[in-house]
């Protein structure tokens, strides 16, 4: 019998001592066991880094259900010669332009706060160089300013390598359904579903969904379960119901905690929130969420957020969720949205090939006087940041696109602009990388009608944008925008219905801005 305590005894030690060495330096254990970089190579510099998660930077959501974060005002401009650092995480979302879109065609427009120009221009596709070895290509570009006539438009654009279907990752997904009393229209839970339905019928036989749901209380209704069971997912997407008050933070954790299980080297695990926003959290506090989030990101879970619905639709506070969790903001508002997302762009949202990525423009203060970042205000990066790899950035999917379009006053002198710097990390191991590209002169010494229909396209759009969130642009307005995006189309559907939407906007009294 004393045998028998002793052995219990030693197996209880050795279960508790396995558990503290796997919380203490699990992280450290999983960065052994990652994809190398050494393929990388022409402008491209590699280290090796041990990752350290204690000290990522924090990112700030107001609470849910009382403000919306503050509204970020438009960059100014930059004196160059007193700063001639400027410094941004990447944005891929998407939300902002598909809220306007559906806004608009209900005839309506979005107050100034929800509009961000970045992901109203990285809305649309554009012709971009093919990366060859590294994980993305860089552009650079320029034309005589719409702006000002006097000023440089300079386009910054980043082309991630895109990724075959076939060779994507396994994918493990959690779907977590807000289910509260709000989602109850035809254009919420209705179309959730829709969504995810679709979402599931294109995934791989090595890929698993799980379904959560939160309302009141949270519910698993599908534990992971294998994509070629595809009646078995459906059937309890099919079950789902609204009805109920909203408690996010409860079925947050119970998402994660099913997505924690299947991180594991060469495979992806994210939680993905369908929901209106209009979200109370509950009495945990948005604090302890965000601080559980970042916990999961550094075990290596990534989290995307879709929202659907008007009215109460908290837009910016999703993004920022989404940013927390190192994913993408997204807005759903019909089925040709549910298709390009989880159909043509499925890839790009499940397979990301550079997380933490930040871009820096050196300015040559001798050639460039002064620039203007154009959108990019909630992604601002301390320039001293820029190579600190433990400040949290943006993440690139497979085969996705980042435009930044700068307002630069160059001088009379003939010689490069600076140069762009692109520093990021792999996303299953710690090697980071980093690459840069020097801005000709050439390559900005060109009139508007002689760029090309992608860079007249990307201009109109940004012009839209900073337009309708209130800023004054001496000779343009929606209808003239239009009417120069109109021949930057070239018979794309995509393009075209952007038109006809500053059309119909320009009827259309604008909002003003709130800040609840």
């Amino acid at each position: 019998m004393r045998r028998m305590k002793k052995l219990l005894v030693g197996l209880i030690t050795a279960a508790l001592l396995f558990l503290g060495v796997a919380a203490l330096f699990g992280d450290n254990i999983k960065a052994l066991f990652g994809c190398s970089g050494d393929a990388l190579a022409g402008s491209t510099t590699m280290q090796r880094r041990v990752p350290t998660y204690a000290g990522l930077e924090k990112k700030g959501l107001k609470d849910f259900k009382s403000t919306e974060p503050e509204i970020a005002a438009p960059n100014r401009t930059t004196d160059a010669r007193s700063d001639s650092l400027s410094t941004f995480a990447i944005d891929v979302d998407t939300a902002s332009y598909t809220y306007m879109r559906a806004l608009v065609k209900q005839g309506a427009r979005p107050r100034p706060q929800d509009i961000r120009v970045e992901e109203w221009v990285n809305a649309f596709d554009y012709e971009l160089p093919e990366p060859q070895r590294a994980p993305f290509a860089v552009q650079v570009d320029g034309a005589v300013s719409p702006f000002d006539e006097t000023k440089t438009l300079l386009r910054v654009a980043l082309q991630g390598r895109h990724v075959k279907s076939a060779a994507r990752k396994p994918a493990h997904l959690v779907f977590l359904v807000d289910v509260s009393g709000s989602m109850n229209s035809a254009d919420k839970l209705p179309l959730a579903q829709q969504a995810l339905r679709f979402l599931a019928a294109q995934l791989g036989e090595d890929d698993t969904v799980a379904l959560v749901t939160y309302a009141g209380s949270s519910e698993v209704v599908l534990p992971p379960t294998r994509a070629a069971n595809l009646d078995k997912i459906v059937a309890g997407i099919d079950r789902l119901s609204a009805g109920g008050s909203t408690a996010m933070a409860s079925g947050m954790e119970l998402a994660y905690r099913l997505a924690v299980h299947d991180v594991r080297p060469g495979h992806t695990s994210r939680v993905i929130v369908l929901t209106d926003g209009d979200a109370n959290i509950g009495p945990i506090g948005h604090e302890a969420i965000l601080h559980a989030i970042h916990g999961y990101v550094a075990e290596g879970v990534t989290l995307t957020t879709v929202g659907f619905g008007m009215g109460n639709y908290r837009g910016n506070s999703l993004e920022q969720l989404a940013d927390k969790g190192n994913g993408q903001a997204l807005y759903i508002d019909s089925a040709k949205a549910i298709e390009r997302v989880f159909g043509t762009q499925l890839t790009s949202v499940l397979e990301v090939i550079a997380k933490d990525t930040k871009v820096q423009v050196a300015f040559e203060p001798e050639v460039v006087s002064s620039y203007r970042l154009l959108g990019y205000e909630n992604r601002d990066v301390a320039d001293n940041d820029f190579r600190n790899d433990d400040v949290d950035a943006g993440e690139l999917g497979a085969g996705h696109q980042v435009t930044a379009l700068y307002e630069v006053t160059l001088t009379g002198k003939n010689a490069p602009l600076g140069k762009v710097f692109v520093r990021g990390q792999l996303p299953d191991s710690s090697e980071v990388f980093e690459l840069n590209a020097e801005i000709s002169r050439d390559a900005v010494s060109n009139t508007l009608k002689h760029m090309p229909a992608d860079f007249r396209f990307a201009i109109a759009v940004a012009l839209a944008a900073d337009v309708m969130r209130g800023t004054e642009i001496a000779g343009w307005s929606l209808p003239t925008i239009a009417e120069f995006a109109s021949g930057a189309t070239q018979g794309n559907a995509d393009r075209e219905e952007f038109v006809q939407l500053m059309q119909r906007a320009s009827a259309v009294e604008a909002p003003q801005a709130s800040r609840n």
